[in-house]
C-alpha cells in the first residue's frame, strides 16, 4: 500500500481528573490556558469534558480532561503516555517556577534535554507535566491566551508526549509509518525507570515530538494519568490512509466516529498506549463563536434533547475569570 500523509503532530491529549472545579481553576488560572469547550463524555454523558487550549482552539494545543471523580488514583507504567510536554518562550522558565511557587504548584529541577531546559511539575492530580523552553517563531501558527499569564510566557501548543513501552521496536516502527522520523537518542538519567530514550518528530510546527522510553513498571488507569493521546490527520483522506497504515500493522483501528469538532479513529498501538487520529475541522468554533468557546455547556449533537437530564447530573462549575481573581486579592 501507499505510504500515509505523515501526520504533522499531536492534536491533542486527553487525561483523567478528579474533582472538575479544581481541575478548571488549575488548568485556567494557574497555567493559563483557556477552557474553548465545556462538554461531556459523549461515551458517558454524566462526566464532564473540559478542553483547555491556546486562544483560537489550534490544533497541537488542547489538553482535555474527563474528570471522573469516582476513579482511584492511576500511577504511571509500560503501555502509557507518561509525560506530557507543553512548549513556552525562551526566557520563560524563571516566571513559572515564582509563579508555581505563588500556586503552591509541585516542581522538580530543570533538566536538559536534547539541547532544550525541561521543567517538571504534576497537577493537583498528580498528572506528570512538563514545560520546554523553545524559540517561537514570528509565523507561530499557536495564539497565546493572555487572560492570565502574559504572552512572553504563555503555553504555545504541545512540545511532546513521552511513551513508555514494554517493547519499545514495534512501537517506534509504527512511528515512523506514520511519518515521524528518528531526531536522536540520549541517556536520560532524570527519567526513571527507562534511561534510554529516543526522539521521532513529526513535520509539523506544534506538537511534533514524541519520545520513547523503555520500561515494564506496571501502571494503572485514574486520576492524573493520560487516557489517550490523538494524532493530526488534518483531512477524512489523510486520516483513512492512516487508518490503512495502521492496519497494514497488525492493529484492529475503529471506523471514523463523529466527535462533533473532529472526527476521530482510536486504536491501541503495540504497546498498549490508545492512539486516536483525529481531522482539523470542524473544530470548536463550529458550534460557538471565537469569542465565546468555553462559555456554555455544549451538548453535541442529540444529547442536547437530554440537556435538562444531563445538567441535573453534572456538579455545578464556575470557570475562573481574571477579574474574579483580581477581586478576591
Amino acid at each position: 500500500m501507499a505510504d500515509p500523509t505523515p501526520t504533522p503532530g499531536i492534536h491533542h491529549v486527553t487525561c483523567i481528573a478528579g474533582d472538575p472545579q479544581r481541575n478548571l481553576d488549575f488548568w485556567v488560572e494557574t497555567l493559563g490556558l483557556r477552557l474553548v469547550k465545556r462538554s461531556i463524555n459523549q461515551d458517558d454523558p454524566s462526566t464532564y469534558h473540559f478542553f483547555f487550549a491556546d486562544a483560537e482552539g489550534t490544533p497541537g494545543t488542547s489538553m482535555t480532561f474527563f474528570p471522573w471523580s469516582d476513579l482511584p488514583q492511576g500511577n504511571v507504567g509500560s503501555g502509557q503516555v507518561s509525560r506530557t510536554a507543553f512548549r513556552v518562550p525562551e526566557g520563560s522558565l524563571d516566571y513559572w517556577e515564582d509563579r508555581f511557587d505563588d500556586y503552591g504548584v509541585s516542581y522538580g529541577d530543570r533538566v536538559e534535554r536534547f539541547g532544550e531546559t525541561v521543567l517538571p511539575f504534576t497537577d493537583p492530580d498528580g498528572l506528570p507535566i512538563e514545560l520546554v523552553e523553545v524559540e517561537i517563531p514570528a509565523d507561530d501558527p499557536t495564539v497565546p491566551w493572555t487572560e492570565f499569564v502574559p504572552e512572553d510566557a504563555a503555553i504555545r501548543g504541545f512540545h511532546s508526549a513521552t511513551l513508555w513501552i514494554a517493547d519499545p521496536q514495534p512501537t517506534m516502527e509504527l512511528l515512523e509509518t506514520m511519518g515521524l522520523e528518528r531526531a536522536g537518542t540520549e541517556q536520560s538519567p532524570d527519567d526513571t525507570p527507562g534511561d534510554e530514550r529516543t526522539r521521532f518528530a513529526a513535520g509539523g510546527p506544534v506538537g511534533k515530538y514524541v519520545d520513547v522510553l523503555p520500561t515494564i513498571e506496571g501502571g494503572r488507569q485514574g486520576h492524573g494519568t493520560v487516557h489517550h493521546v490523538a494524532f493530526q490527520t488534518p483531512t477524512d483522506e489523510d486520516q483513512a490512509s492512516m487508518r490503512s497504515a495502521a492496519r497494514s500493522r497488525g492493529l484492529n483501528p475503529t471506523q471514523q466516529i463523529d466527535r462533533h469538532w473532529f472526527r476521530s479513529v482510536y486504536f491501541r498501538e503495540h504497546g498498549g498506549v490508545l492512539f486516536e487520529l483525529a481531522t482539523s475541522d470542524p473544530g470548536y468554533t463550529s458550534d460557538e463563536p471565537l469569542d465565546d468557546l468555553g462559555g456554555r455547556l455544549v451538548l453535541p449533537g442529540t444529547f442536547e434533547d437530554r440537556r435538562e437530564e444531563i445538567e441535573a447530573g453534572l456538579p455545578d462549575v464556575t470557570v475562573p475569570r481574571a477579574a474574579t481573581a483580581d477581586a478576591g486579592d
